[in-house]
């Protein structure tokens, strides 16, 4: 572990900070008319958020920094200190006692069906929106979300709708325009209108390729959506990427190859996701890393025997090749159907995808023996980067103050969204309006 920095205590310097971010109350019900990729999703209140202190607690930020003290005000991190350094005397802070704890960013997870997935079996098949808690209780403080197989009957404006309804509860929410099928489904008609004018949209996704669900699309087609990502985002100064659905088929990767050979178009423009579906396409995506992709792991369920590798069993590969490690990012697929269908494409059984599959890879990896500074990266600051989220993914003076508490084992005992508490020992401080008790039980545990 690296030496502690030591800071000196600048009381003057602390108090005047607290008393801006106590005065501050950024989550006014208009800041989301706010243009741009500078909203970051703080839900409406009436009072701003108190200052917090969190003492005696071990930071993964995700770099491991070692015993720390992290003052919390105005929805951000407004310090961090020795854990030696007397605490600072303030009015109105509150005192958390992190003794035996570590604190490591909010998780961020890329790929959720907010609005539910699914369908493939019928209308009776169509997985519910995933309620705030869902989210919370496994450590996810920023969600992006997604149309998958239909977006049709699922729609932008209703996937918009969940996004906004997210980020007045407290959590930092995005979108993706589009969905499996080209055209891409839209609010203004035009990705990249979407991508320039809809505060949440930050690129294109999930368009399938080599899936039998998807429209087949041609290389010139899918040059055209990445180009129009890729634009947009400079325009935009939001992620502008194309993140890809990957399915079993044979054909794998070859566009998005075909396009880095041929095209002019950086690869950080394509992230596919799902590549460890297959043990073949996974080696496929390394080589595409290499040469500058973004790669996503899909945190699903894998059975012995499988032709596919789990989340952690792709981590551990991923960091065993010569990749780069910043290249490797992790989502769960939350509320997305995972699908099991025959030689006919006829729908056998399906699971749904959790968030808390997030942490549970974590533990593993963890419990096999890798240093948390080296896991986190691909669930916190790897994501933030390729989303230019630069609030996101590190605990930083500045930085959002989204963050969660690890007990030694790797559970999760407190979540904090933009200065405020949603899971405090254990127990869920905020819902969803018409969220059940049970919606919310903590679900990241074995």
């Amino acid at each position: 572990m690296p030496e502690p920095v030591r800071t000196r205590t600048c009381l003057p310097r602390i108090r005047r900070l607290a008393s801006i971010a106590t005065a501050m109350c950024p989550r006014s019900c208009s800041s989301r008319l706010n243009g741009g990729s500078g909203y970051n999703g703080r839900m409406p209140a009436t009072a701003p958020s108190p200052l917090t202190l969190i003492r005696n607690v071990s930071v993964f930020a995700p770099d491991a920094l070692g015993p720390r003290q992290i003052l919390i005000g105005g929805g951000r991190i407004l310090w961090l200190g020795d854990a030696a350094e007397p605490a600072p005397s303030l009015p109105g802070l509150k005192i958390v006692d992190g003794a035996g704890l570590r604190a490591i960013p909010g998780l961020i997870d890329a790929h959720a069906h907010v609005t539910g997935g699914g369908g493939e079996g019928g209308f009776a098949t169509r997985v519910p929106p995933v309620p705030l808690s869902r989210f919370t209780t496994a450590g996810v403080t920023t969600v992006v979300g997604l149309l998958g197989t239909d977006d049709l009957a699922r729609s932008p404006g209703e996937l918009l709708a969940s996004v906004y309804a997210l980020r007045e509860q407290g959590l930092s929410a995005y979108a993706w325009c589009g969905g499996y099928h080209l055209p891409p489904a839209t609010l203004t008609g035009s990705v990249r209108g979407d991508i320039v004018y809809l505060d949440p949209v930050i690129g294109v996704g999930e368009l399938a390729i080599s899936d039998h669900r998807s429209s087949q699309p041609t290389y010139d087609e899918l040059l055209r959506i990445a180009s129009e990502a890729h634009v947009a985002g400079m325009m935009s100064l939001k992620a502008g990427v194309l993140h890809l659905h990957l399915g079993d088929g044979p054909r794998g990767l070859a566009l998005v190859r075909r396009a880095l050979d041929e095209s002019e178009l950086p690869a950080r423009v394509f992230h596919p996701t799902h590549v460890n579906r297959r043990k073949a396409l996974f080696e496929e995506a390394l080589d595409l890393a290499r040469r500058g992709c973004r790669i996503d792991v899909t945190a699903f369920p894998v059975e012995d025997g499988e032709d596919a590798w789990s989340a952690a069993d792709a981590w551990e590969r991923y960091r065993a090749s010569d990749a780069p490690c910043e290249r490797l990012t992790i989502s769960s697929d939350a509320g997305g159907c995972l699908p099991t269908f025959d030689a006919h494409g006829h729908l056998c059984r399906m699971e749904v995808g959790s968030s808390a599959a997030l942490l549970q890879t974590i533990r593993e990896l963890l419990a096999r023996g890798h240093p948390l500074e080296q896991i986190l990266p691909a669930f916190t600051r790897n994501v933030a980067r390729l989303l230019r989220l630069s609030g996101k993914g590190e605990l930083r003076v500045g930085a959002d103050a989204d963050l969660a508490l690890l007990d030694d084992a790797g559970h999760l005992t407190d979540v904090m969204a933009l200065g405020e508490w949603h899971l405090r020992a254990g127990a869920v401080r905020r819902r969803s309006a018409f969220e059940s008790a049970d919606g919310g039980a903590m679900d990241d545990r074995d």
